[in-house]
């Protein structure tokens, strides 16, 4: 079986996609900062590995020399929501490391490997936010926008190396993207009425999608609720 990389595995749609690689049979390695958290991977048969996506230096060195078949840009951060004029400017650089530049990074380490045995798969997780505007997220959006360009752009590169490139552009999904922007009784209300997919819904998707022929290449596959919620918020 196939050796995966998942960003931002410790929870929300990052773990249900490395939970699902795992069961599936695939040798699944998945990043995260919180120590606790990792450790907890052991017991679903992932291999943990502490990696945070706002050192692009450290990314490269701590990935150096390792080889995967399937990569999972999942990891990403929202800040808090607000006009922009308003906010911090040092939480709208954080966004872009962590969205943007991290996932950049690390598909720079594991890129080349892939192009020279002729085979893999890159998935990036994207958003609704990244093909359409949404007011009080603009750093945000800037992010999601960009990763669309740039796997689109990254498919046309590696496409005559037998190499897959895929977004993932996810509506609402129930997941603690908003804790600590959001109250408590705000995301409750936000996920209610079943306005929200799952992250194991994604992670079923992304299975699909590996499951194809080698010769079919699903470019971006859009994911939302069928039903539909209060317009506060994103995935």
């Amino acid at each position: 079986m196939a050796r995966a990389l998942v960003t931002g595995a410790t929870n929300g749609i990052g773990k249900a996609i490395a939970v699902a690689l795992a069961k599936a049979g695939h040798e699944v390695t998945g990043t995260g900062r919180n120590a606790d958290r990792l450790a907890a991977l052991l017991e679903a048969g992932i291999s943990p590995l502490a990696l945070s996506m706002d050192d692009p230096a450290e990314i490269a060195r701590q990935l150096e020399g390792r080889e995967f078949d399937i990569l999972i840009n999942n990891a990403g951060t929202m800040p808090p929501l607000g006009h922009f004029t308003e906010s911090d400017f040092a939480d709208s650089a954080r966004t872009v490391t962590v969205n943007l530049l991290g996932p950049m990074a690390v598909t720079r380490a594991i890129l080349p490997g892939m192009v020279a045995r002729c085979s893999g798969h890159v998935f990036f997780l994207g958003s609704i936010a990244g093909h359409a505007p949404y007011p009080n997220v603009a750093a945000y959006c800037a992010t999601k926008y960009a990763i669309s360009g740039f796997a689109h752009s990254l498919r046309m590169e590696v496409a005559q190396a037998g190499v897959r490139v895929t977004e993932i552009a996810a509506g609402r999904v129930e997941t603690e993207l908003y804790a600590g922007i959001l109250s408590t009784e705000a995301r409750a209300a936000m996920y209610a009425n079943q306005t929200a997919i799952q992250p194991e819904d994604v992670a079923a998707m992304v299975c699909h999608v590996l499951a194809m022929p080698p010769h079919v290449d699903v470019t971006r596959f859009d994911i939302n609720p069928t039903r539909i919620g209060s317009p506060t918020g994103t995935k």
